[in-house]
């Protein structure tokens, strides 16, 4: 068979060891602070807050002063850098991802079991590879709010395990598994008539997040996979984990702004770090790409500048969104699954996503934008299409770029297993999608 020669910047890179060892120790910690949506968002306010950045609540008025800050609404945060010589019609740089990842959802009225065990009921969340999370060391994390509306981050550790079927009472479980999510998917949390520990999933949860249960009145809760993240291969040269979709485009960003942060205090555009919620199961809420939060903090930061209406079109119409979302690396046990020109590989450099149907917003000033920007930061990069005959998913660009009107180009790193409990990445791979981050940011010279 033959393919179509390469005309990307394809290729494997290699970064400076300890950088790298630095770099993916780091994303390692940013991901086991990270077991759900408000855990990552805190997490990342936690280091823009450690770096400087000033916090702002949307309910007060904003400073016209140049500086860096940033806002976070539930799951999702946005960062900014407003440059000393900002004015109305100062474009915008914006870096976007998403911090939530395939799950399951704690149910109302949680507490279940039948024949001596004691379980949570469950909802699936987005898509996640079911089988993958059978028989593994789970944890509940998210949030509880009281009664008067303040909100208690809560993480269990290990408490939980959805029990796969033994081979002796399914002798075809190898030729073909079928789970019904209603009744193969509520994990165990327990042992009806032990210590009774966990037979209050709420009321256990309150406890560990210091309040009482009396008072809880809404949550927001998922189950996690509580295993480390680890370097695999001979020579560490790749990383599986949990929640690598999308937390290692959070990462890269977010690291990316903070590096540069001196630099793009004196750039010539407004650099963005947008983290939103919500995108694996549509983005349709009010912290989800498809809501308002990144046109209002747009809208809010030009007005400030005292831009009106018309300055506000010219500076987006000169803006730019990098939306950053994890991609498929070939699988090398079903290379049938890809397209025969188009075969991305683990280490070979961040994916540039194209897609005829617009389900990616990349079009050709776009990948002419990040080729340039993956040349100015010395890294390689790989497109991607997918096979025909395969759907193709989507991620946060088509919508921004519809929701903002800003030209928009889709990338992230290739990984193999997306959406399983445990994703598997190229450890370069994450260094230089923050190095071309870093360098969209900054723009061309």
């Amino acid at each position: 068979m033959t393919t179509a020669p390469d005309t990307s910047n394809h290729g494997n890179t290699s970064h400076d060891t300890h950088a790298l060892d630095t770099h993916v120790a780091d994303f390692a910690s940013f991901i086991q602070a990270s077991p759900s949506s408000y855990h990552a968002a805190a997490e990342a306010a936690r280091r823009l807050t450690e770096a400087g950045f000033d916090r702002l609540e949307e309910r007060d008025a904003w400073p016209a002063s140049p500086g860096r800050r940033f806002v976070v609404r539930d799951g999702a945060v946005i960062a900014w850098i407003q440059p000393t010589n900002a004015t109305p019609t100062t474009p915008f740089r914006i870096v976007g991802a998403h911090t939530d990842s395939p799950s399951f959802k704690l149910k109302p009225n949680p507490d279940t079991g039948s024949h001596g065990w004691l379980q949570a009921g469950v909802e699936v969340y987005g898509g996640p590879l079911y089988n993958s999370w059978l028989d593994r060391d789970l944890e509940f994390a998210g949030r509880l709010v009281t009664r008067d509306g303040s909100v208690h981050l809560v993480r269990s550790g290990p408490v939980l395990r959805i029990p796969q079927l033994a081979i002796h009472l399914d002798r075809g479980v190898n030729d073909v598994l079928t789970l019904d999510p209603q009744r193969h998917l509520h994990p165990i949390v327990g042992v009806a008539g032990g210590t009774g520990r966990g037979s209050d999933i709420l009321a256990e949860l309150a406890a560990l997040a210091g309040i009482s249960a009396s008072d809880v009145r809404g949550h927001d809760v998922l189950v996690a996979d509580t295993a480390a993240p680890a370097r695999l291969g001979f020579g560490g040269e790749l990383l599986a984990a949990g929640r690598m979709d999308n937390l290692t485009s959070v990462h890269a960003g977010l690291t990316a702004l903070l590096r540069d942060a001196d630099a793009l205090a004196d750039s010539d555009s407004i650099a963005v770090f947008a983290a939103f919620d919500h995108e694996e199961v549509g983005s349709e809420s009010t912290s989800g790409a498809s809501g308002p939060f990144l046109a209002n903090v747009v809208a809010r930061v030009s007005a400030r500048l005292g831009a009106d209406e018309a300055d506000r079109i010219r500076a987006l119409a000169g803006s730019w969104c990098l939306s950053s979302d994890a991609g498929h690396a070939v699988h090398p046990n079903y290379p049938e699954r890809h397209d025969a020109g188009n075969r991305p590989v683990a280490n070979g450099g961040p994916l540039l996503k194209i897609n005829a149907k617009q389900r990616y917003a990349t079009d050709g000033p776009g990948s002419a934008e990040f080729a340039a920007a993956c040349e100015r930061a010395g890294v390689p990069f790989q497109p991607f299409v997918s096979n025909n005959a395969v759907p193709c998913g989507s991620t946060i660009g088509p919508l921004t770029a519809t929701r903002l009107g800003i030209r928009t180009i889709d990338v992230g790193v290739p990984l193999l297993s997306m959406h399983s409990a445990r994703e598997l990445a190229g450890v370069e791979d994450l260094v230089s999608l923050a190095a071309a981050a870093g360098a969209f940011f900054r723009g061309r010279d």
